[in-house]
């Protein structure tokens, strides 16, 4: 019955993150007093979803560790750098609109992009040792990601930032896969299969939960908005677009490119979303919750447009051949 939900969910996660939004917005005067639940759900989700890990998948991609290097370069060089130009054109001077647009940018990948991977049949070796790997530097990067390109305008609580990615991301993934090695596997059988679809729900609880408490900026509706919108929208579809480019570029195959397509092109935007609402003024965190609606949506759709692009490759080599 679990299976079956957990399959349900999954044909239906491009629906979840905006319903969730619009839900958190609408109710915000009943949900917001229960944010603090948000770090506690989002552990719980991490530590699901690394159940299906270890740290053998680690050791086997760091052979050919390329393919590694280029996720890296495109999460934390290259498109916090295009979030940084994007926003001094088209909010300049707007330092906590700027703030979010990179913040949503130098947050690491999404823990979601391995079940994307896995639908469409990407390395999954390699996309489990991207999250973990990224997971582990992110109290490093993150922070030092924000004092580079934001500086000094906006206050940022350092010791407080990295003590909430460590508790919601780090540990609740060391865990996890520790237990998965220590089980050989069979946690992921017996209790990972069981967790996956309360992850997926969790998604849509953090994400209303998110939205509750930045509603009054979402609420009114102003031209100021829409820009926003847009220009995450945009932001975010270039993401999958240098990541799938840069992969084709570099001739990686097919998985590879899969991979990091969807490793470059998500990110774990409810735990930027939580860092935003935590750690910065509301209007900061506007641009990430923002990010949610389309997350999984472009993951949808990027997964088709490369299923499609794989395919008429295959058939026409096919052709030739014949």
């Amino acid at each position: 019955m679990l299976q079956k939900l957990n399959k349900q969910l999954e044909k239906i996660m491009p629906l979840i993150t905006p319903v969730s939004v619009v839900i958190g917005v609408l109710l915000s005067a009943y949900l917001k007093d229960f944010s603090f639940l948000i770090p506690w759900i989002f552990a719980f989700m991490t530590f699901a979803g690394s159940l299906s890990s270890n740290f053998q998948s680690l050791k086997e991609v760091m052979i050919h560790p390329f393919p590694i290097f280029l996720a890296m370069l495109i999460l934390h060089a290259l498109m916090p750098l295009w979030a940084w130009g994007v926003g001094h054109i088209a909010f300049s001077g707007d330092v906590y609109t700027i703030t979010g647009l990179i913040l949503g940018m130098v947050i690491p990948t999404g823990i979601t992009s391995f079940i994307w991977v896995s639908i469409y049949k990407g390395n999954i070796p390699l996309v489990l040792s991207i999250i973990l790997i990224d997971t582990l530097l992110s109290q490093i990067l993150v922070p030092f990601s924000l004092s580079l390109f934001v500086g000094q305008r906006v206050e940022l609580d350092f010791i407080n930032i990295m003590k909430g990615l460590l508790g919601m991301i780090v540990i609740p993934s060391v865990i996890g896969m520790l237990l998965n090695q220590a089980t050989k596997g069979k946690i992921n059988d017996q209790l990972g299969t069981r967790l996956a679809p309360f992850s997926k729900m969790s998604i849509g609880i953090v994400v209303m939960l998110n939205g509750s408490v930045v509603a009054p900026y979402l609420k009114n509706v102003n031209l100021k908005l829409v820009g926003i919108t847009l220009t995450v929208f945009f932001i975010a579809l270039t993401g999958y677009l240098f990541s799938f480019l840069l992969g084709r570029l570099m001739k990686r195959d097919r998985d590879t490119v899969i991979t990091l397509t969807f490793s470059g092109g998500m990110r774990n935007i409810s735990a930027g979303a939580v860092l935003a609402v935590s750690f910065f003024p509301a209007a900061v965190a506007v641009p990430v919750v923002l990010g949610m609606l389309f997350q999984q949506v472009l993951a949808s759709t990027n997964g088709h447009f490369l299923d499609r692009f794989y395919n008429k490759k295959v058939e026409k080599q096919e052709s030739v051949v014949l």
